[in-house]
Protein backbone atom coordinates (compact mmCIF):
# COMPACT_ATOMS: atom_id res chain seq x y z
CA UNK A 1 0.00 0.00 0.00
CA UNK A 2 1.08 3.51 -0.72
CA UNK A 3 0.72 6.54 1.78
CA UNK A 4 -1.76 9.25 0.73
CA UNK A 5 0.94 11.77 1.81
CA UNK A 6 2.79 14.05 -0.62
CA UNK A 7 5.66 16.38 0.21
CA UNK A 8 6.15 19.54 -2.73
CA UNK A 9 8.97 21.27 -1.97
CA UNK A 10 8.83 24.54 -3.41
CA UNK A 11 11.91 26.53 -3.03
CA UNK A 12 15.41 25.32 -3.51
CA UNK A 13 17.81 25.55 -0.67
CA UNK A 14 21.18 25.92 -1.29
CA UNK A 15 24.18 25.34 0.77
CA UNK A 16 25.99 28.30 2.77
CA UNK A 17 29.09 28.69 1.18
CA UNK A 18 31.73 29.74 3.79
CA UNK A 19 34.67 31.93 2.97
CA UNK A 20 37.98 30.67 4.47
CA UNK A 21 38.38 33.83 6.67
CA UNK A 22 34.89 33.12 7.75
CA UNK A 23 35.97 29.55 8.14
CA UNK A 24 39.31 30.61 9.91
CA UNK A 25 37.53 33.15 11.87
CA UNK A 26 35.19 30.47 13.60
CA UNK A 27 38.41 28.45 14.17
CA UNK A 28 40.33 30.70 15.83
CA UNK A 29 37.05 31.20 18.13
CA UNK A 30 36.90 27.62 18.82
CA UNK A 31 40.30 27.36 20.07
CA UNK A 32 40.12 30.34 22.49
CA UNK A 33 40.71 29.13 26.01
CA UNK A 34 37.15 28.42 27.67
CA UNK A 35 35.45 28.15 24.02
CA UNK A 36 32.41 26.29 23.77
CA UNK A 37 32.62 24.28 19.65
CA UNK A 38 29.27 23.41 20.36
CA UNK A 39 28.18 27.14 20.80
CA UNK A 40 29.96 28.60 18.87
CA UNK A 41 28.78 26.20 15.83
CA UNK A 42 25.17 26.86 16.82
CA UNK A 43 25.70 30.32 16.45
CA UNK A 44 27.18 30.20 13.18
CA UNK A 45 24.23 27.73 11.86
CA UNK A 46 26.25 25.06 11.43
CA UNK A 47 26.98 21.44 13.07
CA UNK A 48 29.76 20.86 15.94
CA UNK A 49 31.03 18.33 13.71
CA UNK A 50 31.42 20.50 10.44
CA UNK A 51 33.66 22.88 13.15
CA UNK A 52 35.79 20.39 14.05
CA UNK A 53 36.38 19.55 10.38
CA UNK A 54 37.51 22.61 9.60
CA UNK A 55 40.12 22.56 12.22
CA UNK A 56 41.33 19.42 11.34
CA UNK A 57 41.41 20.76 7.40
CA UNK A 58 43.50 23.91 8.55
CA UNK A 59 45.54 22.39 10.26
CA UNK A 60 46.42 19.99 7.29
CA UNK A 61 46.65 22.90 4.78
CA UNK A 62 48.83 25.10 7.24
CA UNK A 63 51.06 21.77 7.96
CA UNK A 64 54.04 22.14 9.72
CA UNK A 65 56.16 25.01 9.19
CA UNK A 66 58.97 27.07 11.32
CA UNK A 67 58.54 28.48 14.32
CA UNK A 68 60.01 31.46 16.44
CA UNK A 69 62.25 29.78 18.86
CA UNK A 70 64.15 30.94 22.17
CA UNK A 71 66.96 30.31 23.16
CA UNK A 72 67.57 30.73 27.18
CA UNK A 73 70.95 32.25 28.42
CA UNK A 74 72.96 29.51 29.44
CA UNK A 75 73.24 28.86 33.39
CA UNK A 76 76.56 26.67 34.83
CA UNK A 77 75.64 23.33 35.95
CA UNK A 78 75.97 22.42 38.99
CA UNK A 79 77.25 18.84 38.44
CA UNK A 80 77.17 16.13 36.82
CA UNK A 81 73.76 15.11 36.81
CA UNK A 82 72.57 18.72 35.34
CA UNK A 83 72.56 17.96 31.53
CA UNK A 84 70.73 20.45 30.16
CA UNK A 85 67.03 20.57 29.16
CA UNK A 86 64.94 21.84 25.97
CA UNK A 87 61.77 22.69 25.84
CA UNK A 88 59.61 23.08 22.97
CA UNK A 89 55.59 24.39 22.95
CA UNK A 90 53.21 23.56 20.27
CA UNK A 91 51.09 25.70 18.67
CA UNK A 92 48.12 23.16 20.05
CA UNK A 93 49.23 24.93 23.29
CA UNK A 94 50.95 20.99 24.34
CA UNK A 95 54.56 21.74 26.04
CA UNK A 96 57.23 19.41 26.11
CA UNK A 97 60.01 19.53 28.20
CA UNK A 98 62.92 17.35 27.73
CA UNK A 99 65.75 16.91 30.54
CA UNK A 100 68.87 14.95 30.11
CA UNK A 101 69.54 11.98 27.35
CA UNK A 102 66.71 10.81 25.34
CA UNK A 103 66.77 8.31 22.40
CA UNK A 104 66.18 9.44 19.43
CA UNK A 105 63.22 7.41 18.12
CA UNK A 106 61.41 8.54 21.11
CA UNK A 107 61.82 11.88 20.92
CA UNK A 108 60.99 11.50 17.28
CA UNK A 109 57.90 10.08 18.39
CA UNK A 110 56.80 12.26 21.13
CA UNK A 111 57.38 15.34 19.11
CA UNK A 112 54.81 13.96 15.93
CA UNK A 113 52.18 12.64 18.66
CA UNK A 114 52.24 16.16 19.80
CA UNK A 115 53.14 18.22 16.78
CA UNK A 116 49.16 16.27 15.02
CA UNK A 117 47.37 17.74 17.64
CA UNK A 118 47.02 14.48 19.63
CA UNK A 119 47.51 13.66 22.82
CA UNK A 120 48.44 10.08 24.50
Amino acid sequence: MTNGRVEVITSVERRRRWSSAEKEQLVAASLEPGASVSSIAREAGIHASQLYGWRRQLRAWRGTGFAPVQIAPEVAAAGPADRGAIEIEFASGARMRIVGAVEPAMLTAAVAALADGRRR
